[in-house]
């Protein structure tokens, strides 16, 4: 390569045109811009023959330097214009092996399945939602950090309840909501989305149809049926002249809609604070050969819908939950994966 000739004599007309000339070829030969700007630095950096010649100049005596000067400035030009040609060269040549490498025939069949999958529980969320929505009913929602009295005190849990306990619910530490104590704020992880129902006939008032779909924590440990975070689907409906044949019919509906038209419910009493009279479904499908549980359900009790909320805890300024009269309350709750 040029650039590496020994030190050269600017007034050594010869030898300043061998360089060029075999710089010349270097540059013809370079067939990539990296190549070719290896050969510009040899050519023509810092350390190159014809720069090193050119800061050689002012020691020449006066009448010999014009003559130096000219055998390098002809060269370093010829060599300048000689690396700007081929650098065109090469980036359009550059420019185009990239868009034959990186075009995308769109004629090309493709996959039609994207990658991935959505999360089955918010699939199933989804379509349990849409079912309650193609019957008219509205979706509610609320926080899952929830006050004491919603979670409990309006459901007709008693203050001794087992279900308050924190071996069976994961409290709030009340310092980290203001309070001076741990029991000061009387916030819990919602154990079941009732809360929502106790929200919405505050807010909403009557007739009302709601599902409450959401997450909800329990104080239980992982194990094969228990976890302590899971969803669960609430559905309440007040209005006047409803029946528990109509909470059936509802049930049916939903059993059919979610597991095939062979499924079969059956309704067996049992006991909730929170209903009265009250009813555990079960269900039945194909290819199964004997019944599951799947949700408890009921119509709201009497001293729940239309007393004045009584509570220990009552946040100031709070309304009591009221049912005008001639209405029926009736609601279920089931649990997706617990």
């Amino acid at each position: 390569m040029a650039g590496n000739a020994p030190d050269l004599d600017p007034l050594d007309e010869a030898a300043v045109d061998a360089v060029r000339a075999q710089g010349l070829v270097d540059i013809e030969e370079a067939d990539s811009l990296d190549a070719l700007k290896a050969v510009r630095v040899a050519l023509l950096g810092d350390q190159a023959p014809l720069v090193t010649a050119n800061r050689t100049i002012g020691s020449l005596e006066p009448s010999k330097r014009g003559l130096a000067g000219k055998n390098l400035g002809q060269a370093r030009k010829a060599l300048t214009e000689a690396l700007d040609a081929r650098k065109e060269i090469l980036a359009a040549e550059h420019e185009a092996r990239m868009l034959v490498e990186e075009s995308v025939d769109v004629t090309v069949p493709t996959r039609r399945r994207a990658a991935g999958a959505r999360h089955p529980l918010e699939t199933l969320m989804e379509e349990v939602a849409d079912f309650f929505v193609a019957m008219g009913w509205d979706i509610a929602e609320g926080p899952e950090i929830e006050h004491e009295w919603f979670n409990f005190d309006s459901l007709n849990f008693d203050i001794d309840h087992p279900a308050r306990q924190m071996q069976d619910t994961l409290y709030i530490d009340g310092r980290s909501a203001g309070g001076e104590k741990e029991e000061d704020g009387h916030l819990v992880m919602r154990t079941h989305t009732s809360p929502v129902q106790s929200h919405s006939m505050l807010s909403r008032g009557v007739p009302l149809y709601i599902a409450c779909p959401g997450k909800v924590f329990r104080s239980d440990a992982l194990d094969a049926t228990h976890t302590p975070v899971f969803h669960q689907v609430e559905g309440l409906a007040v209005d006047k002249g409803l029946t528990m044949a109509h909470l059936k019919g509802v049930l049916d509906h939903f059993a059919k809609a979610m597991f095939g038209p062979e499924a079969k419910t059956r309704l067996r009493p049992s006991y909730f604070p929170f209903t009265e009279p009250s009813a555990e479904m079960d269900l039945w499908f194909p290819p199964e050969e004997g019944w599951s549980r799947l949700d408890r359900m009921g119509r709201l009790r009497h001293g729940q819908s239309q007393r004045p909320a009584r509570q220990r805890y009552r946040p100031r300024g709070l309304l009591g939950l009221r049912v005008r009269h001639g209405y029926r309350t009736y609601a279920d709750a089931a649990s997706r994966h617990r």
